[in-house]
Order: C-alpha cells, then structure tokens, then sequence
C-alpha cells in the first residue's frame, strides 16, 4: 500500500494552499483545515483539538501516514507526531525551527494586532500572497480565505508547547526543510539535535512565504520522504523504529537537485 501523505496549512491561510503541490504528488494526499482556518473559522483553535484533527485525517487515510505542514502546519505536526507517534510514519516540518527569539517575539506582536482588527489584516494577507508568490499558488491560498481572527490563539498555543521535547519523544524519521532566507530557521540545529532520527535540507534562495513558490519541488522532497519510509526495512506497520534504540542518525543536506529555478 502507497503512504498517504496528511498535510498541514500555515498560520490564518487553509488547505487549499496546497492544492497545486497535491495536483504533483505521486502519493495520495489529504489536505486538512484545522480549527480556527478555511471550513473550520469560527471555532476555537487549541494544540489538542488540531492534533486530534490531524489523528482523525490519518484515521481516514488508513491509519498511517507520513505528516508534513507548513509554518504553523508544522509545529503542530511535530505535537501531533509526539501524541499519536504510531499513527505519524514520518514527519515533515518545514519552516518551523524557531523558538522564542526576538522574531518570534515580534510575530506574536504582529498576531495580536491581526487579531484585533481580523478584516483589515485579511486584506492585506491577499495583498501580501499576490504580491510574493506566483499567480498559481497565491491563488490556491487566496481560494481558501484567511483566518486572521484566530492567529493570537494560535501563537499563545505554539509559544506553550515545548518543541523540542516532542522532537525528542518522538522515534520516526524527521525531515527539517528550511529556506535558506527564512528567519524561522533560526534554532534549527538545536531541533535537529533533538531529532532521534533528523534530516536538514535548505532550499536555497527562499524565504518563509515563498516555500511555496515552487510546488514542484515540494511534490519531490514529499514524495521522496514517504518513498523512503516504505522502503525503509525497520518499518513496521508503517512506524520507524530502528531509531528509537539509541540510533544517531541526525544530517543536514544541501541538495542541488533541490534547487529552486522560479520566482521567490
């Protein structure tokens, strides 16, 4: 059986973001909104309830499946692999890797001020994805609306979870894929030391927002990660185990193949 891929949207944005990586896969993929975002505006968004969104997708998937989001998508993949880790076969966290710097510090301002006035700051998203990324996926994100409202709430629930200690609960394979420009890389080699069985890649020439620029190159890097956790012999059940016993198997990679030839 293929491995499914579940994927997770960024802060404020839905699952239709990626809808032009998903027209690329070779693996079944199953785009979610979580609470707070797209279908689900309106309601409250909390750590448990997206993990427990996020479990019910793998459920309807087939049990198993390799995690991968974007941003928040990715924090909240990373508490999702350490509540369910026999339901994540693989995790990939992507834009993701950065604590309580003073960037953070300042995002959370950025947030508090969206959440007070939700309509103006959903304006000047669309603004912002047009303006940063090619037609193709600035339309896939603006297809889905924006969640501006629910950002304060989704940055007091990241700020609270202690990353690096799920990282270090969690015993599957680990891919931490970063644009070389994006100031949300700033911890990433404390994340990747935490990681029992980690991976870095840099995406070279890219920034936060404009990882999705090239919905070609993120179909690769996703389809090789669930490829690789089929193949992987230790698998059982589709759950990589052979790390959790001691294994060290943390890299970071630079891969040419990778490169991004559109815009940024």
């Amino acid at each position: 059986m293929t491995l499914p891929i579940v994927l997770l949207h960024g802060i404020r944005l839905s699952r239709t973001m990626w809808q032009p990586v998903q027209d690329r896969l070779h693996h079944p993929a199953h785009a979610i909104d979580l609470p707070g975002h797209g279908t689900r505006r309106g309601e409250r968004f909390t750590l448990d309830a997206a993990t427990q969104a996020v479990a019910d997708a793998i459920d309807a998937a087939g049990g198993q499946a390799l995690v991968a989001g974007l941003s928040m998508g990715g924090y909240v993949a990373i508490a999702t692999a350490e509540r369910f880790p026999e339901r994540v076969a693989g995790l990939v966290a992507i834009g993701c890797t950065a604590r309580n710097s003073a960037m953070n510090r300042a995002f959370r301002a950025a947030a508090g001020l969206a959440g007070r006035f939700p309509r103006q700051a959903d304006k000047l998203s669309a603004v912002a994805f047009r303006y940063a990324l090619p037609s193709e996926a600035a339309q896939a994100v603006i297809d889905g609306g924006f969640a501006c409202a629910a950002m304060p709430d989704v940055v007091h629930a990241i700020a609270a979870h202690d990353q690096l200690a799920a990282l270090r609960a969690y015993p599957g394979k680990v891919w931490l894929i970063n644009g070389d420009r994006d100031p949300f890389r700033a911890d990433e080699q404390t994340f990747l030391t935490a990681c029992r069985d980690g991976q870095i890649v840099h995406l070279p020439r890219t920034g936060h927002v404009t990882t999705l620029a090239d919905p070609d190159r993120l179909a690769r890097l996703l389809d090789h990660a669930a490829g690789s956790i089929q193949a992987m012999p230790s698998r059982r059940s589709g759950l990589v185990l052979n790390a959790g016993h001691g294994a060290d198997h943390r890299t970071r990679v630079h891969d040419p193949r990778l490169h991004h030839h559109g815009a940024a």
